[in-house]
């Protein structure tokens, strides 16, 4: 009887558990691109939780705030509608990584870069790669992007500085759709991470998830 009781309420856990950890499909979500080269790709894993709490809360977006990463040679690459990366370093896509990128970005995909200080040139060099007939173009001020949800009379928020320069905005358009869209000298996402891992005040904070919510928003509107 202690038996049969003890392999009941084992299979009831069980169940509990599948339950929680159920995806459901339409949730949105981010991934977080893996990728070689030796930068630091993972670095702040809170930002995409924190903003895609964030976007849940005060833009409705049926969110999955989870923090989840990918290679653009795994199998559920595809299943992903928004890839986010940032890092210091390096970054080297194979060929193959460069075909599957483009791919995903020319069917529906979208790729936000956000430079963490010091992967401007190598991401400038293998996106270059991806659309080799395409160059990154500054967006004005007027761009949909900032002012779809919250406004950005100004364009990106300067988050963190690094040399001194003006926050920059960057995109690659294909066939009208913004597809890559990258921040330079800006930031935005070390303003997502939680609140102690670079002090930011919580105006800064709060100003680069409205920047985040954007982001997201954009490309789900295109």
């Amino acid at each position: 009887m202690r038996l049969w009781l003890f392999v009941l309420l084992l299979n009831l856990s069980f169940q509990c558990s599948v339950a929680q950890v159920k995806r459901i499909e339409s949730q949105f979500r981010i991934a977080r691109l893996k990728y070689a080269g030796g930068g630091d790709w993972y670095n702040d894993p809170s930002a995409e939780v924190n903003l895609l709490t964030f976007a849940k809360q005060h833009a409705g977006i049926d969110t999955d705030p989870k923090y989840e990463f990918v290679e653009i040679s795994n199998d559920n690459f595809y299943s992903y509608p928004f890839i986010f990366m940032t890092g210091h370093g390096n970054i080297v896509f194979s060929d193959y990584e460069v075909q599957r990128l483009r791919t995903y970005l020319e069917n529906g995909g979208f790729l936000y870069a956000d430079d963490d200080y010091g992967m401007d040139k190598a991401f400038r060099r293998e996106i270059k790669k991806v659309f080799p007939e395409f160059n990154l173009v500054e967006l004005p001020f007027t761009y949909g992007l900032y002012s779809c949800f919250y406004t950005f009379p100004n364009g990106v928020p300067k988050t963190h500085e690094h040399n001194n320069k003006p926050p920059q905005g960057f995109g690659i358009f294909y066939k009208g759709r913004l597809v890559v869209f990258y921040t330079y000298e800006s930031n935005p996402s070390d303003g997502w991470a939680d609140p102690e891992v670079h002090k930011d005040p919580p105006e800064k904070r709060e100003e680069a998830l409205k920047f985040g919510t954007n982001i997201l928003i954009w490309s789900l509107t295109q």
